[in-house]
């Protein structure tokens, strides 16, 4: 197991999020992670996870109060491995639709958009939003962090609105749910996903220890 100290994945705490859910996810696959909102750890850090849940924008103030934006930046723009979780995926891109109109971190171009009130479903039932629960997961292009899961595996979902890439090279899976979108996203040392690992059972847990693996061994 990693100790603290050594250069770790640093579970990024704005306040929001289910911080020590990761982390757990993370120490029952062998891994140490710590969480932390310091600026100087997240610099230090060998892994950078950015979880989620709740509203866009205040997810951006808090992250810009705490002066983590910049730092966030930097590791993915030095070539850290990063994971977004949820909201923590919805922020890369450069704008929401949430409330109102509201910046991301505009590292990858592209929106985010909310359901469509009266979606159905192939039965013609009605869909609720926010979409919360399982729903299969369909992987469009290999990648380590799904070594041991299947495409069309199941992972848990909560949420109110979806990732739009302007470029679908980006996407790494997508699912269904009245639409089709991009539920999780690749792009080097980036990795992001709409669902919640840390949520997701044994299936989740195998993602985690990818990524670990990704960081501890090939980082």
């Amino acid at each position: 197991m990693v100790k603290v100290g050594e250069g770790m994945i640093v579970i990024v705490d704005y306040g929001m999020g289910n911080l020590r859910s990761v982390e757990k996810g993370f120490l029952r696959v062998g891994y140490s992670a710590m969480v932390s909102s310091s600026a100087k750890d997240i610099e230090n850090a060998k892994g950078i996870v950015l979880p989620g849940v709740g509203a866009f924008g205040d997810c951006i103030r808090n992250l810009e109060k705490l002066g983590l934006i910049e730092v966030i930046k930097e590791g993915i723009y030095g070539g850290k491995w990063f994971l977004g979780i949820c909201l923590g995926y919805q922020v890369l891109f450069e704008e929401s639709e949430e409330f109102v109109r509201t910046r991301g971190m505009g590292i990858f171009k592209g929106r985010v958009k909310r359901f469509e009130a009266e979606m159905r479903d192939e039965e013609g039932g009605f869909l609720k939003v926010p979409h919360i629960g399982w729903n299969q997961v369909e992987v469009v292009k290999a990648h380590p962090i799904f070594e041991g899961i299947e495409s069309g595996d199941y992972f848990y979902f909560v949420h109110s609105y979806y990732v739009e890439p302007m470029d679908k090279e980006l996407i790494l899976t997508t699912t269904d749910y009245g639409v089709r979108f991009a539920s999780g996203i690749a792009s080097k040392n980036v990795i992001a996903f709409q669902f919640h690992p840390e949520k997701s059972q044994s299936k989740g847990l195998v993602l985690l220890k990818n990524f670990a693996k990704l960081v501890y061994d090939k980082g």
